[in-house]
Protein backbone atom coordinates (compact mmCIF):
# COMPACT_ATOMS: atom_id res chain seq x y z
CA UNK A 1 0.00 0.00 0.00
CA UNK A 2 1.95 3.03 -1.30
CA UNK A 3 1.28 6.43 1.28
CA UNK A 4 -1.66 8.58 0.13
CA UNK A 5 0.99 11.82 0.50
CA UNK A 6 3.09 10.39 -2.51
CA UNK A 7 -0.25 9.96 -4.85
CA UNK A 8 -0.26 13.69 -6.44
CA UNK A 9 -3.36 15.20 -7.89
CA UNK A 10 -1.98 14.02 -11.16
CA UNK A 11 -2.10 10.51 -10.62
CA UNK A 12 -5.70 10.61 -9.89
CA UNK A 13 -6.94 12.70 -12.72
CA UNK A 14 -4.42 10.38 -14.51
CA UNK A 15 -5.78 7.39 -13.53
CA UNK A 16 -9.52 8.54 -13.82
CA UNK A 17 -8.55 9.67 -17.63
CA UNK A 18 -6.88 6.59 -18.41
CA UNK A 19 -9.68 4.13 -16.88
CA UNK A 20 -11.79 6.24 -19.50
CA UNK A 21 -10.39 5.23 -22.28
CA UNK A 22 -10.58 1.96 -21.39
CA UNK A 23 -14.43 1.89 -21.10
CA UNK A 24 -14.61 1.64 -17.44
CA UNK A 25 -16.79 3.48 -15.15
CA UNK A 26 -14.96 5.05 -12.70
CA UNK A 27 -15.65 4.14 -8.79
CA UNK A 28 -13.36 5.07 -5.98
CA UNK A 29 -12.48 1.22 -5.36
CA UNK A 30 -10.97 1.29 -9.05
CA UNK A 31 -9.22 3.90 -8.07
CA UNK A 32 -7.82 2.34 -4.35
CA UNK A 33 -6.98 -0.66 -6.87
CA UNK A 34 -4.84 0.70 -9.83
CA UNK A 35 -3.39 3.30 -7.25
CA UNK A 36 -2.20 0.75 -4.15
CA UNK A 37 -3.93 3.41 -1.84
CA UNK A 38 -6.94 2.69 1.11
CA UNK A 39 -10.13 3.40 0.30
CA UNK A 40 -10.22 6.23 3.00
CA UNK A 41 -7.39 8.10 0.93
CA UNK A 42 -9.00 8.00 -1.99
CA UNK A 43 -12.46 9.41 -0.42
CA UNK A 44 -10.19 12.31 0.77
CA UNK A 45 -8.30 12.67 -2.59
CA UNK A 46 -11.69 12.79 -4.46
CA UNK A 47 -13.14 15.52 -1.80
CA UNK A 48 -10.02 17.86 -2.51
CA UNK A 49 -10.22 17.08 -6.41
CA UNK A 50 -14.25 18.09 -6.57
CA UNK A 51 -13.68 21.00 -4.22
CA UNK A 52 -10.66 22.63 -6.41
CA UNK A 53 -13.13 21.74 -9.31
CA UNK A 54 -11.25 19.26 -11.40
CA UNK A 55 -13.79 16.01 -10.81
CA UNK A 56 -17.47 15.79 -10.19
CA UNK A 57 -18.82 12.70 -8.32
CA UNK A 58 -22.22 11.16 -9.04
CA UNK A 59 -25.28 9.70 -6.69
CA UNK A 60 -24.02 6.61 -7.85
CA UNK A 61 -20.76 7.00 -7.47
CA UNK A 62 -19.17 7.43 -10.69
CA UNK A 63 -16.41 10.07 -10.79
CA UNK A 64 -15.95 11.88 -13.81
CA UNK A 65 -13.33 14.21 -14.87
CA UNK A 66 -14.67 17.92 -15.36
CA UNK A 67 -13.06 20.35 -18.76
CA UNK A 68 -9.96 21.36 -16.56
CA UNK A 69 -8.87 18.05 -14.73
CA UNK A 70 -9.10 16.32 -18.13
CA UNK A 71 -6.81 18.73 -19.62
CA UNK A 72 -4.49 18.40 -16.43
CA UNK A 73 -4.76 14.48 -16.53
CA UNK A 74 -3.94 14.46 -20.27
CA UNK A 75 -1.03 16.33 -19.96
CA UNK A 76 -0.07 14.61 -17.39
CA UNK A 77 -0.14 11.42 -19.18
CA UNK A 78 1.32 13.05 -22.41
CA UNK A 79 4.45 13.61 -20.18
CA UNK A 80 4.85 10.25 -18.78
CA UNK A 81 4.59 8.86 -22.38
CA UNK A 82 7.60 11.18 -23.72
CA UNK A 83 9.43 10.37 -20.59
CA UNK A 84 8.77 6.60 -21.12
CA UNK A 85 10.03 6.93 -24.56
CA UNK A 86 13.52 8.81 -23.66
CA UNK A 87 14.30 6.79 -20.82
CA UNK A 88 14.37 3.93 -23.39
CA UNK A 89 15.14 5.89 -26.43
CA UNK A 90 17.90 8.19 -25.28
CA UNK A 91 19.17 6.53 -21.84
CA UNK A 92 18.77 2.49 -23.37
CA UNK A 93 16.66 1.98 -20.15
CA UNK A 94 14.99 -1.37 -20.59
CA UNK A 95 10.81 -1.52 -20.80
CA UNK A 96 10.37 -3.53 -17.97
CA UNK A 97 12.14 -0.71 -15.91
CA UNK A 98 10.85 2.38 -16.58
CA UNK A 99 7.19 2.96 -15.84
CA UNK A 100 7.92 3.66 -12.40
CA UNK A 101 10.31 5.86 -13.14
CA UNK A 102 8.26 7.61 -15.69
CA UNK A 103 5.63 7.99 -12.63
CA UNK A 104 8.17 10.05 -10.94
CA UNK A 105 9.62 12.12 -13.25
CA UNK A 106 6.91 13.27 -15.11
CA UNK A 107 5.60 15.72 -12.69
CA UNK A 108 8.50 17.33 -12.72
CA UNK A 109 8.72 17.98 -16.84
CA UNK A 110 8.45 21.31 -17.89
CA UNK A 111 6.26 22.63 -20.96
CA UNK A 112 9.71 24.10 -22.73
CA UNK A 113 11.26 19.94 -21.92
CA UNK A 114 7.92 18.54 -23.06
CA UNK A 115 8.78 20.72 -26.53
CA UNK A 116 11.98 19.46 -26.77
CA UNK A 117 11.07 15.92 -25.84
CA UNK A 118 8.64 16.17 -28.80
CA UNK A 119 11.12 17.78 -30.69
CA UNK A 120 13.31 14.91 -30.23
CA UNK A 121 10.98 11.77 -30.26
CA UNK A 122 8.22 12.72 -32.72
CA UNK A 123 5.69 9.96 -33.01
CA UNK A 124 5.68 6.86 -31.60
CA UNK A 125 4.40 4.15 -29.40
CA UNK A 126 5.91 3.67 -25.42
CA UNK A 127 8.20 1.11 -24.80
CA UNK A 128 5.12 -0.99 -23.72
CA UNK A 129 3.48 -0.93 -27.65
CA UNK A 130 1.08 1.96 -26.19
CA UNK A 131 -0.50 4.94 -27.29
CA UNK A 132 -0.49 8.03 -24.90
CA UNK A 133 -3.79 7.02 -23.60
CA UNK A 134 -5.14 2.92 -23.66
CA UNK A 135 -8.46 2.32 -26.09
CA UNK A 136 -11.15 0.04 -24.82
CA UNK A 137 -11.08 -3.31 -25.54
CA UNK A 138 -13.79 -2.77 -28.54
CA UNK A 139 -12.00 -0.61 -29.92
CA UNK A 140 -8.96 -2.85 -29.82
CA UNK A 141 -10.66 -5.75 -31.67
CA UNK A 142 -11.78 -3.93 -34.70
CA UNK A 143 -8.04 -4.29 -35.46
CA UNK A 144 -8.09 -8.25 -34.20
CA UNK A 145 -6.52 -7.10 -31.66
CA UNK A 146 -6.76 -9.58 -28.47
CA UNK A 147 -5.70 -10.25 -24.74
CA UNK A 148 -3.85 -13.67 -24.07
CA UNK A 149 -6.55 -14.46 -21.83
CA UNK A 150 -8.91 -15.03 -25.05
CA UNK A 151 -7.02 -16.16 -27.45
CA UNK A 152 -7.36 -19.52 -29.71
CA UNK A 153 -5.49 -22.38 -29.11
CA UNK A 154 -3.09 -23.41 -31.65
CA UNK A 155 -2.69 -19.71 -33.26
CA UNK A 156 0.07 -18.24 -33.67
CA UNK A 157 0.37 -14.32 -32.93
CA UNK A 158 3.05 -11.31 -32.23
CA UNK A 159 2.29 -9.51 -28.81
CA UNK A 160 1.62 -5.63 -30.21
CA UNK A 161 1.42 -3.94 -26.12
CA UNK A 162 1.59 -4.71 -22.35
CA UNK A 163 -0.63 -3.15 -19.41
CA UNK A 164 1.57 -1.08 -17.92
CA UNK A 165 0.16 0.20 -14.61
CA UNK A 166 1.52 -2.91 -12.32
CA UNK A 167 5.59 -2.88 -12.52
CA UNK A 168 5.81 -5.93 -10.51
CA UNK A 169 3.86 -7.48 -13.55
CA UNK A 170 6.02 -5.97 -15.77
CA UNK A 171 8.77 -7.11 -14.24
CA UNK A 172 7.64 -10.79 -14.56
CA UNK A 173 6.37 -10.80 -18.29
CA UNK A 174 10.22 -9.80 -18.96
CA UNK A 175 11.20 -12.69 -17.47
CA UNK A 176 8.98 -15.07 -18.79
CA UNK A 177 10.23 -13.85 -21.92
CA UNK A 178 7.06 -12.07 -22.86
CA UNK A 179 7.52 -8.68 -24.45
CA UNK A 180 6.19 -6.19 -27.49
CA UNK A 181 7.30 -7.58 -30.24
CA UNK A 182 7.90 -11.33 -29.33
CA UNK A 183 5.90 -13.81 -31.32
CA UNK A 184 4.25 -16.86 -29.60
CA UNK A 185 2.01 -19.40 -30.17
CA UNK A 186 -1.11 -20.29 -27.76
CA UNK A 187 -1.18 -23.95 -26.73
CA UNK A 188 -3.83 -24.64 -24.16
CA UNK A 189 -6.62 -22.27 -22.47
CA UNK A 190 -6.90 -24.19 -19.57
CA UNK A 191 -9.95 -24.61 -17.27
CA UNK A 192 -8.27 -22.79 -14.64
CA UNK A 193 -8.01 -19.80 -16.39
CA UNK A 194 -4.61 -20.25 -17.24
CA UNK A 195 -2.82 -20.09 -20.68
CA UNK A 196 0.08 -22.51 -21.83
CA UNK A 197 2.33 -20.43 -24.36
CA UNK A 198 5.05 -21.42 -26.39
CA UNK A 199 8.19 -18.89 -27.51
CA UNK A 200 10.77 -20.72 -29.97
CA UNK A 201 11.71 -23.65 -27.25
CA UNK A 202 10.31 -22.07 -24.39
CA UNK A 203 6.89 -22.96 -22.95
CA UNK A 204 5.17 -21.20 -20.10
CA UNK A 205 1.83 -20.91 -18.18
CA UNK A 206 0.32 -17.51 -17.33
CA UNK A 207 -2.14 -17.18 -14.84
CA UNK A 208 -5.29 -14.72 -16.11
CA UNK A 209 -4.27 -11.52 -14.66
CA UNK A 210 -1.03 -11.55 -16.28
CA UNK A 211 -2.97 -13.15 -19.73
CA UNK A 212 -5.49 -10.16 -20.06
CA UNK A 213 -2.27 -7.80 -19.49
CA UNK A 214 -1.01 -8.61 -22.57
CA UNK A 215 -2.36 -7.71 -26.14
CA UNK A 216 -1.76 -9.90 -29.29
CA UNK A 217 -2.67 -9.53 -32.95
CA UNK A 218 -2.40 -13.03 -34.87
CA UNK A 219 0.81 -13.44 -37.44
CA UNK A 220 -0.22 -12.92 -40.32
CA UNK A 221 -1.62 -9.32 -39.28
CA UNK A 222 0.64 -8.43 -36.93
CA UNK A 223 3.00 -6.01 -38.71
CA UNK A 224 -0.07 -4.94 -40.52
CA UNK A 225 0.16 -0.69 -39.76
CA UNK A 226 -2.48 0.29 -36.86
CA UNK A 227 -5.61 2.24 -37.75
Amino acid sequence: MKDSIHVSKENYLKAILEAEAEGKQVIPALLAHWLEVSAPAVTMALKRLKRDGFVNVDSDGIVRLTQEGREIAYRTAVRHHLVERMLTEIFGMEWHQIHEEAERLEHAVSPAFEAKLKERLGEGACPHGNAVLPESPAERKKRREIPLSEASEGGEYAVISLQERDQRLLVFLHDAGIGPGQKLRVLKQNYDQTVAIEMGETSTVLGRPAAEAVWLRPVETADAPRA
